[in-house]
């Protein structure tokens, strides 16, 4: 229908702009410009605050179409997927807010009505560090009822882990006890996390939508949303990264083998920030494949189907499945398949079958309980698909354009009488060479970065590996020209082999880009000496720059290192800032709190 001064509410000059715009949009583009006109007209026409409802729910009750998300996340996972979640919810025309744990004030959740929690479990069953305050809170005596509140819970985690999405499983308990609904159940999601996140959203809307017409399918358009720049490639679609260079960092006689990669981004459009991570899909060892085929007696060259895909038996267990880590869901679905009495017998007792995993893998368990029941095509089905593999960035995007750069040390070890070789560690070390590639995506983490202030202090705690970020942090500044004073605690085995990246520390050094660096390497002496006692050897500097306002970095094994640093900066606080332990401990906590304590642990 051709507009007319006539037969609309448009002047001439409105119709004819009218006339010539419509016929040429897209269904799409029809459908969001219904939408936001929608939503401008019943945002402008309010006449009273009140919050709008959508029909009543199955209970009875109105459910309010505001929306709080609340992540709790260590390396980004969780928080990408609360922002994912939000957008989904915007698009079907909710108010939703997104917030890390650690900005919320917990006195606000009395207020809040729809509350969605997208958290990962940490450690041994704890909580991120950006959830430890709001975790505390919930948990606690202050905690208030919260029979107005209706919630769901998305936790993350790793099977191979005992308390697997235990954090996820606390919130959701206490949630329950302090008188909230739940929207829809908990989701517990693996390493393979994305489809069942999707899921998970899927059956909080249909819950939140139950009753209600389709009138949203046609409201804001989330294709809005993204920003135009976005690169294509994500952890669902993996870029295929160049190997550019590949350099071993330690010297001849090392215990260790270091790989520093240099991999190409161009033509990619990922970017990076210092803090930010590289997840790696890895490939299995040919050899362990091959062994694993003929324990099975199977033919490589037999076809199975991996989701949509047909591929060969050999390529199924070469790329897409993870056969070096035993789990225990994975261990009962063999059992069932199986029938195998002792291994059956094994998964009834949770103590042995802890025992038994440790350490093991595929192999170890198709030769301790055959013969198998079922097809190849059987037997795959059980199988964890291959987890990617995060590691921290180790360079400056500004300092190296189109590029990324990562620090990785080989792991090999012995366990049970075999030989037991890192999956995607030894895949760079010995199998991926330049020229070759590897599928690749960022990982954007929120919870570890530079502060905004260029003048703030920075204290770096990076033994081993964690050197990782601290290097594409001083690139950054050095580009940048950061003012703000820095400060390098690093540790390894011996001065002469394991100096990572020693040449690049001493020039910063020297042009006054890196202001201090203290090292530590626990083998070149008759004690050892670690990375904590080097500062508490500088206890008194090292406060004095704690109340100048310096922001504290830790990257690094979280069992040993990053729990016996954080012990030792509660010792220095107490005793240099004339404080009881437990005003210590507050003073962290509020440091952690304000994002002036960080960590990157592992």
């Amino acid at each position: 229908m051709q507009l007319q001064v006539m037969n609309s509410p448009f002047n001439q000059e409105q119709t004819e702009l009218l006339n010539r715009l419509l016929p040429t949009l897209t269904e799409t583009q029809s459908l969001w410009l219904s939408g936001y006109l929608s939503a401008v007209q019943s945002s402008s026409s309010q006449a009273a605050p009140a919050v709008e409802e959508l029909p009543a729910m199955a209970s009875g009750s109105a459910i309010s179409k505001e929306m709080t998300i609340l992540f709790g996340s260590q390396t980004g996972n969780a928080q990408s997927l609360a922002k994912k979640a939000g957008k989904t919810l915007e698009g079907h025309g909710f108010q939703v807010t997104v917030s890390s744990m650690s900005d919320f004030k917990p006195n606000n959740l009395k207020k809040v009505k729809n509350l969605l929690i997208v958290v990962s479990t940490h450690g041994e069953g704890d909580p991120p560090d950006n959830a430890l305050t709001f975790h505390e809170f919930v948990h606690g005596r202050r905690a208030p009822k919260l029979e107005d509140l209706r919630f769901s819970v998305l936790a993350l985690g790793d099977s191979s882990y005992e308390f697997f999405c235990q954090t996820g499983k606390d919130f959701d308990k206490r949630l329950e006890e302090l008188g909230g609904t739940r929207i829809a159940p908990r989701v517990d999601c693996d390493l393979d996390f994305d489809e069942p996140a999707a899921e998970w959203v899927e059956s909080v809307l249909a819950e939140l939508n139950e009753g209600q017409s389709s009138v949203n399918s046609s409201g804001t358009a989330p294709a809005a949303q993204a920003p135009a720049a976005e690169s294509v490639y994500s952890r669902s679609n993996p870029f295929r990264a160049e190997v550019l260079e590949s350099i071993n960092l330690n010297g001849r006689g090392s215990n260790k083998e270091t790989r520093h990669l240099e991999l190409s981004l161009e033509g990619s459009g990922l970017t990076y920030q210092p803090g930010d991570s590289l997840g790696v899909y890895p490939e299995n060892d040919p050899e362990l494949v091959d062994l694993l085929l003929e324990e099975m007696n199977w033919d490589p060259e037999e076809e199975i189907k991996v989701k949509d895909e047909v591929v060969t038996l050999k390529e199924a267990l070469h790329s897409h499945f993870e056969i070096t880590v035993l789990t225990k869901p994975l261990v009962e679905k063999a059992a069932k398949l199986s029938g195998n009495e002792d291994l059956l017998q094994l998964v009834s007792q949770s103590d042995q079958l802890k025992a038994y995993i440790d350490g093991r893998d595929l192999i170890d368990l198709v030769r301790d309980f055959k013969p198998w029941n079922g097809t190849a095509q059987d037997f795959v089905s059980i199988l964890r698909k291959m987890p990617a593999r995060l590691y921290s960035i180790s360079s400056s995007l500004e300092a190296n354009p189109e590029e990324v750069h990562l620090t990785i040390g080989a792991v090999r070890y012995d366990a049970h009488g075999r030989e037991r070789k890192g999956v995607c560690s030894i895949l760079c070390a010995e199998r991926l060479h330049p020229g070759e590639t590897l599928p690749v995506f960022i990982q954007h983490n929120e919870n570890f970065k530079l502060p905004g202030n260029p003048d703030t202090p920075i204290i770096m705690v990076g033994p081993g590996t964690g050197v990782a970020p601290f290097r594409s942090f001083m690139q950054e500044r050095e580009e940048t020209g950061a003012e703000g004073k820095s400060w390098m605690f690093f540790g390894d085995q011996h001065f002469v082999t394991d100096f990572l990246y020693q040449t690049e520390w001493q020039k910063w050094l020297k042009d006054g880009v890196l202001t201090k660096m203290d090292v530590a390497f626990s083998r070149d002496g008759d004690e050892k000496v670690y990375v904590q006692h080097r500062m508490q050897e500088n206890s008194k500097e090292l406060f004095q720059w704690l109340e100048e306002g310096a922001a504290v970095y830790i990257c690094g094994d979280e069992k040993h290192m990053a729990h016996d640093v954080h012990n030792t900066l509660i010792d220095i606080i107490e005793k240099e800032g004339g404080l009881n332990r437990d005003e210590a401990a507050a003073y962290l906590a509020e440091m952690q709190q304000n994002k002036r304590y960080q960590r990157d642990v592992y």
